[in-house]
């Protein structure tokens, strides 16, 4: 079984303005509102290449009420621990620009952390666990390290797709996948990059640290692949850019899916790059018409 485990899941509660006066009144010309959060995308996106996962976390509230009830209805199982607070909205404000007003977080109680980590005995040797996003500031300092450590002593595999120390902390524990971009990449080595060729030797010190496999994503320079079989670069797949939310989330989704039935990395990350691109070239999350159609175009080269 795949596991998602997002720890501040939200709704993304999206509005369309045709002009933003600041200090006036303003009327929406279109609202919507989604279930947010990095390993909900990923079960959303699992289940509509056709794989079954469980999805994980904290959520409480109204807010919590909807997002759970809307992946029951997109048939996603789920296993959240309830919490008192309030899980957040996201405001995602679109007029001539985007601008975003995150919230904080809910305040997570020691007893639901207790309560979060006691599901995941039942984790076994054939299951993968995917921790995605941002921690609530409520929760103590390493909490990401904790659930690690149980996972690995059941056994499991995880993959984490997080940045900076969370992201270096994890890399001893072997992580299945990690999936930087290139900015975090660099970041995360406090370096900067010019070329494709400047990202390869960090790409690779992520496996010599740990991870056993590692996906750069590059924007309009495609994506690579650091195994220890080589380094494979992905084509540009060619469309509009609609949606940058949820396209990482996407390719952790399309590689985990298809590692897990096939074994197979190479077929896994052409299927990652296709559940990214269709998601970025689609309004929301891409569904499994348009997934299957950009698959035939994507377009493995080893390096």
């Amino acid at each position: 079984m795949i596991y998602t485990v997002t720890l501040n899941p939200s709704i993304d509660y999206i509005v369309h303005v045709d002009k933003l006066e600041i200090g006036g009144l303003n009327r929406m010309s279109s609202d919507l509102k989604l279930p947010g959060g990095k390993g909900i995308n990923v079960s959303r996106i699992l289940k509509r290449i056709g794989l079954e996962s469980t999805a994980m976390g904290f959520m409480g509230g109204f807010t919590g009420s909807f997002i759970t009830e809307w992946l029951h209805s997109e048939a996603i199982t789920t296993n959240f621990t309830t919490i008192n607070s309030d899980t957040r909205i996201n405001i995602k404000l679109k007029a001539a620009e985007e601008t975003e007003i995150n919230g904080a977080g809910p305040s997570i109680q020691a007893a639901e952390m207790a309560q979060l980590k006691k599901q995941f005995d039942q984790l076994s040797k054939e299951d993968i666990v995917i921790l995605s996003g941002s921690t609530p500031a409520s929760l103590p300092k390493g909490f990401y390290a904790e659930l690690i450590q149980l996972i690995t002593a059941r056994g499991a595999r995880f993959v984490i797709d997080t940045t900076g120390e969370d992201l270096k902390q994890s890399l001893k524990d072997q992580p299945l996948l990690v999936k930087p971009n290139n900015h975090e990449l660099a970041e995360l080595y406090q370096t900067e990059f010019h070329t494709v060729e400047d990202i390869l030797p960090y790409g690779k010190a992520l496996l010599d640290e740990g991870a056993t496999y590692a996906i750069v994503s590059m924007a309009g320079d495609g994506a690579l692949l650091f195994s220890n079989d080589g380094i494979f670069r992905s084509n540009v797949l060619k469309r509009s850019l609609k949606n940058s939310v949820g396209a990482g989330d996407s390719m952790i989704a399309g590689f985990v899916g298809k590692f897990s039935e096939t074994g197979d990395p190479i077929e896994a990350f052409k299927w990652s790059v296709a559940c990214g691109s269709a998601t970025a070239f689609s309004d929301d999350l891409a569904h499994a018409a348009f997934i299957n159609e950009l698959l035939n175009e994507v377009q493995i080269t080893q390096l």
